[in-house]
Formats: structure tokens, sequence, C-alpha cells
């Protein structure tokens, strides 16, 4: 197939139909599918950035014909599986995106495909329960049960079990529960004069998140006392459930319905009253300023709420070109290697915490802009720990190669998830001990806030 010139436009984003009963009609899915398969046959481009493309070109390579034709349909599901929505293919690579007349938007059709197989009943217990963050984060801040819960969940008769019935790979890094959820230990509010800057209003209000909420709380507080310490008040949101990422994921779109008609209402309110809504989770950021309001575009509180949603250290940009954070740092981190997430490069904020983190003396940051492999909860999925750990490895390699030579002082990211899938998977033995802290944590310390 001849290859064409790519759109230099900007990319654009068509509205998710899913609404629409011939969303889910599969015959025509597949001939969508068929298409853009042969336009990324034809291209290749995006070869290295997950499985879904390395698993498309063998399929066809090793096909009767040599093209997409020669592929069996039953086939095109090993693709979809392969594809986590990790959108770097639409945001990074691929030259025919919208407004390009081929008109190929990758992981939006991966989407598509992924929610006809929920709705077939295609996806297994142990996926459902895995993205039901909600379900097993109510366990969290109950002492005995915790301490329980973590401890058997590191013992291997546990993790063979979980692999059997879940299909969580034994090897695979999971995430402790907190002794205490943030939101019962994080002070509801900060009652601060309120200083708007010309690009950012002067009061935030923090959606937790599933993760910082039950798991690491740390990073929730960490977040509270960079607010305050640059005289930003702040309120916790009233109420909130999970964005709706994970279920995306699985395609279970009716899930991410129910965490709209949950969140929606209660976050709309502080965007009406002039707040900045911060999540320090970039998947969760990106479900409020891309995902949902494609899924609702004509929803205008869905669209108050994309417009009022900021990542914290885009946030914290924003006030400093406003001249309203402070930039007095005491204490140097050193060597930071610190990876910025799909998630946050396809929200289009530009290298925000690395511009933060330099302004640190004493602090060299080493800056990677690659994919970590694990991508919510795929990478801890027994078909997929692998795959997620091979895909990791060149990023890896990279932060452990700082600039000013020897291992670095710390790793950094700021997906959390994806911030212990390279811890994980560097090699302790010839690097020594590099601590992994958020980049929300090294602000706080770079302050030095106890």
């Amino acid at each position: 197939m001849a290859i064409r010139e790519g759109s230099l436009e900007a990319p654009t984003r068509h509205p998710i139909a899913w609404k629409s009963p011939e969303y889910y009609d599969e015959a025509a899915t597949f001939k969508e599918l068929e298409r853009i398969f042969d336009i990324c046959h034809g291209c290749r481009r995006c070869v290295s950035l997950c499985g879904a493309f390395p698993t498309l070109f063998d399929l066809v390579d090793e096909g009767k014909t040599g093209e997409v034709d020669g592929v069996e349909k039953k086939d095109y599901w090993k693709v979809v599986d392969q594809c986590y929505l990790c959108d770097l293919c639409y945001m990074t690579k691929c030259p025919y995106v919208p407004p390009h007349e081929w008109n190929l938007d990758f992981p939006h059709t991966m989407l598509r495909a992924k929610a006809i197989k929920f709705k077939q009943g295609g996806v297994d217990f142990g996926s459902k329960f895995l993205s039901s963050t909600d379900v097993h984060g109510k366990f969290a801040g109950i002492p005995i049960v915790v301490q329980v819960a973590n401890a058997v969940n590191q013992t291997k008769p546990m993790r063979a079990a979980m692999e059997k019935t879940l299909h969580v790979d034994r090897n695979a890094w999971l995430p402790a529960l907190a002794t205490r959820k943030f939101r019962s230990a994080a002070p509801r509010s900060a009652d601060l004069p309120v200083k708007d800057g010309e690009r950012t209003p002067g009061k935030v209000a923090i959606f937790a998140t599933c993760y910082v909420n039950y798991n690491e709380p740390g990073i929730g507080m960490d977040l509270l006392k960079v607010l305050a310490h640059n005289d930003i008040p702040y309120v916790l949101v009233n109420k909130e459930q999970c964005c709706g990422m994970p279920k995306l994921e699985l395609g279970d779109l009716e899930s991410v319905d129910a965490s709209r008609r949950a969140n929606i209402p209660v976050l709309h309110k502080y965007a009406q009253e002039g707040y900045a809504i911060l999540s320090a989770v970039p998947s969760c950021t990106l479900m409020f300023k891309q995902e949902i309001p494609l899924m609702y575009p004509d929803d205008a509180d869905v669209q108050a709420v994309k417009e009022a949603m900021w990542d914290p250290f885009e946030y914290l940009a924003a006030r400093r070109r406003d001249g309203l954070l402070k930039t007095e740092f005491p204490q140097p981190l050193g060597k930071v290697s610190y990876q910025v997430p799909c998630h946050s490069r396809v929200q289009n904020i530009g290298r925000k915490t690395e511009e933060l983190l330099k302004l640190v003396p004493g602090t060299s940051v080493h800056t990677n802009e690659r994919c970590s492999g694990h991508a919510g909860t795929f990478g801890v999925k027994k078909p997929y720990h692998e795959v997620a750990m091979k895909i990791g490895k060149p990023l890896f390699r990279k932060m452990a190669d700082h600039p000013q030579g020897g291992a670095p002082d710390y790793i950094s990211s700021d997906c959390p998830l994806g911030g212990h899938h390279i811890d994980q998977g560097f090699d302790r033995n010839s690097l020594g001990a590099p601590r992994l802290e958020h980049p929300i944590s090294l602000l706080r310390m770079a302050y030095g806030l106890k």
C-alpha cells in the first residue's frame, strides 16, 4: 500500500459514540479494524510503542498473503488485547490521525472492540475485580485487616492462588493498602487568602484518586504541604468515586458512566465556584480532561470540569509564571532520573514536572519520555506481566544511565504505578539503591518541608 504524507495540522479527536447501537456492531467494527490495520501495516512507525503493533505485524507477515487480508478475523482480538490505551500512537507517532483524510484513531477503535468484548461477556472475573478499585479500597484504613491483607498478599502461596484465580502474575509488584486513607487523614481544607493569577485560580479542590486515597496517601499529604507552603488555599472534594479509567481500559463503558454520574455533579460545583481541580495521578486527570468529555461532548457540566481540571505540576508551573510560586529550595535532590508517563504526555501540557524540579539547586534531572509498560492493571496480569517488563526495559536502562554518571539518587514518575514498575525493573546489584519518590514528594523535600 502506498504511504502518503501525514497531516501537519494538530490532531483532533472525534466524540466516542458509545451510546449508539452501531458502536457495538461487531461486523462494522471488524471492517474498521481491517482498514486501520492495513494502514498501520503499510507504515509500521509505531512498532516499538507497545505489544499491539508487533503482534499485528507478525500476524500479517506470517499470514497467507503477507497482507492484512491474510489474517484471520478471530486473531484481531490478539491485537486488541495488547492495547492498553496509552494513546501515544495517536498523539505522538501517527501521521494519519484526523484531520487527515484517512481518519485513523487506533486507540479509540481498540476501545470500541474492547466494549464489544465486554458486552459479549468476554472479560474474566479477575480483570473485573482488579479494575474495581473502590471495592478493594474499602479495606484500607482498617488496621488489623490491612496488616493481614498486606502480609498475606506477599506470601508465595497467596500469590500463587491469586495467579490461578485472578490471573495476577505472582512476580508483579502490587500496591499495599494504606493503614489510614488519605481522605480520612488529610485536613479537609486550608483557609488562606485567595490570590488569583493571570492564568490560575488561587484556590484548589483536590480529587484524591483511588490510588492516593487507598494506597499511597503520602503523595496526597505532600501535595497539600506544597500548596500550603505556597499560600494556596485548598479543599478536598466533598466526595468522590473512581475516575473510571480502569473500567475504560476493559471496555466497561456502563461503569464509566456510573463514575461520571457520581463525580461530575460534585466536581462541577467546584468548577463553578472558581476552583482549580487537581488530581495527582495522570490517568485520572486525563479521564476528566479527555475521555469523559469525548463520551459526553454535549454535556456542559462535563466540559466545565474539563476546563477546571489540572495536573498538579501544570498548575504549579502556571502559578510560577503568574509570579505566585515560591522558588527558594534549600534542599538539593542530587541526581534524579524522571519519567514522563504516557498519560501525562498526551495531555499536551509540556514537561512541567521537569521544569519545576530543574529549579532546585544541586539537582540534575534526567528526563525520559518512554512508556514504562505498566499501564494500569495490564502490567500485573499473568498473560502480560512479562510483556510489560519487556516494553519497559529500554526505559529502565535509560533511567539507570544518568548523564552525571553512576546510579541516580532518585527515580521518579508522575504515575505512581508506573514508578513502582520502573523500580521493579531496576537491576539493584549493578545500580545500587536509588530511592523511588513521587515528583510531588521530591518537591516537598526540596522545599525542606517535613
